[in-house]
């Protein structure tokens, strides 16, 4: 009881005190606001870029900040973890049953990600990110969403240069003037039915579960692995032996940081969100042992698909291309160099 006594004397003093303000007057509270205390709270951006202030970003120290304050809630590469919001993905989804609204497939406005970020992220953090900051976390899951180059740089002069895919995907409400003559004035309260039963099933089956407890939670696993194509063991190519190019393995170390939240390679390396890397240059596809892949990356296994340099290039040039249905996230390498080199840095560990 005291516990909701306090809770009521709370919520009337921060009503007392919201409306103090306006009763300064009646009631000789409080006083008015100033204008530089109103301008602190001023913070929104619009999509014609009003409300922006002064600064820039790019793409690669974006890629810095948001793993050091975004990643842990929406993974190293704008994917999202576990139920946190994923902000890159879904293009061509939104006619789906089970659309992936991101960044890049939904939101019209790039403002609205700009003033997201800078009013309310990190979480448990608002507001502590500065504006440059900010430009370079919106660069970078503009990248994220292959809708920029790794060279792109935000600023407040170029923002509203940028139009994001879905800008025309939404109709203005205009339900007040075109179904207004529906409405009811009065809630009908006659004639009401006797129960209510479910006479519908969720499209996407996923989020009607048929069964409680573990087994409900086994069953999609379960599906998915009924549905996965058989496979058949392929034999290994030859082992051959390989000569590094040390120089090059020691660039593809660096550029091998940005695989790192899902992949490891050496001694002791094990499967994480990704399989664990070593000895993939020359291996079939999808064999890494006690590794759950895609159904397209373990059909490629089963069609004995090998990794080699250059198809080790071409999936890593854009995985999502290279290989409808891929889990994997990143969006891939731009630069030719750096694809080389992180080749070169993964044939130097073998099994």
């Amino acid at each position: 009881m005291s516990k909701f006594l306090n809770l009521v004397a709370g919520t009337a003093l921060a009503s007392t005190l919201i409306a103090a303000p306006a009763m300064a007057e009646k009631y000789g509270l409080g006083r008015p606001a100033l204008a530089d205390e109103i301008a602190a709270w001023d913070k929104d951006v619009a999509p014609d870029g009003t409300g922006l202030p002064a600064g820039s970003g790019d793409v690669l120290t974006g890629e810095e900040v948001f793993a050091d304050n975004c990643a842990i809630c929406h993974g190293d590469f704008a994917e999202g973890v576990d139920n946190w919001p994923k902000l890159a993905g879904g293009a061509g989804t939104l006619d789906h049953d089970d659309p992936l609204k991101t960044v890049g497939s939904y939101w019209p406005y790039l403002s609205t990600t700009w003033d997201y970020v800078n009013r309310s992220m990190p979480f448990g953090d608002a507001q502590s990110l500065s504006p440059d900051e900010v430009y370079a976390i919106v660069a970078y899951i503009l990248y994220s969403n292959d809708l920029v180059d790794e060279e792109f740089v935000l600023s407040n002069e170029n923002f509203t240069d940028v139009a994001l895919p879905n800008v025309d995907g939404f109709i203005l409400d205009d339900r007040e003037v075109s179904e207004k003559h529906f409405w009811n004035p009065e809630p009908c309260m006659t004639d009401c039915k006797d129960s209510v039963e479910i006479t519908m099933r969720a499209l996407v089956l996923d989020v009607t579960p048929e069964k409680s407890g573990e087994d409900s939670a086994a069953a999609p696993a379960a599906a998915e692995e009924a549905a996965a194509p058989v496979q058949e063991a392929a034999p290994e190519p030859e082992v051959v032996a390989v000569v590094i190019d040390e120089e090059l393995a020691k660039k593809g170390e660096k550029v091998f940081k940005k695989c790192k939240a899902c992949h490891q390679v050496g001694e002791g390396a094990k499967n994480k969100t990704g399989p664990a890397l070593n000895g993939i240059v020359g291996k079939t596809v999808a064999m890494a042992d006690g590794f759950k892949y895609s159904k397209p990356m373990a059909a490629l296994g089963a069609e004995g698909k090998v990794w080699s340099e250059e198809e080790l290039a071409a999936f890593l040039t854009k995985p999502k291309k290279y290989l409808k249905g891929t889990k994997m996230s990143f969006s891939g390498l731009k630069k030719e160099k750096d694809i080389a080199a992180v080749t070169e840095y993964l044939k130097s560990f073998q099994d």
